[in-house]
């Protein structure tokens, strides 16, 4: 049985937390965290600390803490394999003295929602294959899906993330705005965007796109900006609708 640490309280260090629990071949020995409210949810499931200086032993550490903390905290630790959490922080960033990995679940954690990791992509980079084959036993315990992913792919792949979710959520936002401004619900859209997503599975994005941009539909263009009363909106659409026609020039 794998004896794990995890440090940090947040967001991913919750659903880690929930994921591990359910698995009989990890055990989290301890919780760590300098939020004292915040361990509180771990209070009853395992031990838990408020120092980083007063860890238990284990065999991995994992650090699910903000990228500015990850030296911090890896200092502290001086035995185990140590392992990150992070989508845009190298391997680099940990102790050279040490054995160090990165443990990254590409998704979006919410504290509200629960989520199955059965499904979710657990990138891996280790400095060893023995280590390697920790974190992969370790990912698959609670995911059937693991990668092996080098710190410079991990930029990309954590850039590539904040476009399909992060700015893409932000025009849902976006979206929900302008039916509310018009009486409408946003539920009305859900359907659309559930096919988007289903399109995507069968074909490539450039084979999916549709709308005004991907036809040099100028009139609809400007008709549409003309309803758009938010400057920031109005930049976005704009931006957008340009790196589609650009995207398409050739079959215009």
């Amino acid at each position: 049985m794998t004896r794990l640490v995890i440090c940090g309280t947040g967001n991913v260090a919750r659903q880690l937390f929930d994921a591990f629990q359910t698995s009989a071949d990890v055990k989290v020995v301890q919780v760590a965290g300098r939020n004292r409210e915040a361990l509180a949810y771990f209070d009853k499931y395992t031990d838990t600390s408020d120092h980083f200086n007063n860890l238990r032993k284990a065999d991995v550490y994992l650090l699910a803490v903000s990228d500015s903390a990850i030296a911090t905290v890896a200092h502290h630790l001086k035995e185990g394999l140590v392992a990150h959490c992070s989508g845009s922080t190298s391997i680099d960033h940990l102790p050279e003295s040490g054995r160090r990995g990165v443990f990254y679940p590409l998704q979006t954690f919410s504290q509200e929602l629960k989520v199955d990791f059965e499904n979710i992509p657990i990138c891996l980079e280790a400095e060893n294959e023995v280590d390697y084959k920790v974190l992969e036993d370790l990912a698959l315990c609670i995911s059937g899906k693991t990668y092996r992913v080098s710190s410079e792919q991990r930029l990309g792949l954590h850039l590539a993330a904040v476009f399909v979710n992060n700015f893409t959520n932000h025009l849902f936002h976006v979206g929900q705005t302008i039916c509310e401004q018009k009486g409408l619900s946003f539920e009305i859209l859900l359907p659309l965007i559930e096919e988007t997503l289903r399109k995507i599975n069968h074909m490539t994005p450039l084979e999916a796109q549709t709308g005004p941009a991907r036809r040099n539909d100028i009139h609809t263009e400007q008709i549409q900006l003309e309803q758009i009363e938010n400057k920031s909106y109005q930049a976005i659409y704009k931006t957008i609708s340009n790196s589609i026609q650009e995207t398409y020039a050739k079959e215009l």
